[in-house]
């Protein structure tokens, strides 16, 4: 199975990081979608529709936090997991983004496959 995952950072460095933590967890295959924003991530759901969010939070023009609200607002992602990848560790910011703004799950900075891989797989079906 083959899952679409956009990758919301705006650090380049970060999001090729993602990336290959994920290919290395070796979970499945991943089609990666990128974007540097929030701002960039919505226009780039107008032709996408990924399986799987992995969101920073301290982004310019729009924030990771700001990007899971508008994502659960709409119905054709309210169901779709988001896990918010950050270097926010403060309990405070974790009950944030998942009891308050919605986010599936949370991955603190720095992060290894393994974490991937225990993350992943409980938020996604890999039949």
């Amino acid at each position: 199975m083959k899952l679409k995952a956009l990758v919301v950072d705006d650090s380049r460095t970060m999001r090729l990081l993602v990336m290959k933590n994920l290919r290395d967890a070796d979970i499945t295959t991943f089609d990666f979608v990128e974007a540097e924003d929030g701002e960039q991530a919505m226009l780039k759901l107008k032709k996408q529709q990924p399986d799987i969010f992995f969101v920073d939070w301290n982004m310019p023009k729009m924030s990771g936090i700001d990007l899971v609200r508008k994502l659960r607002s709409l119905e054709r992602f309210k169901d779709t997991p988001i896990i918010m990848v950050t270097s926010e560790k403060g309990m405070d910011k974790v009950i944030e983004a998942i009891d308050k703004a919605g986010a599936d799950d949370y991955i603190s900075k720095p992060f290894t496959p393994q974490i991937f891989r225990s993350k992943v797989s409980r938020l996604v079906e890999l039949g």
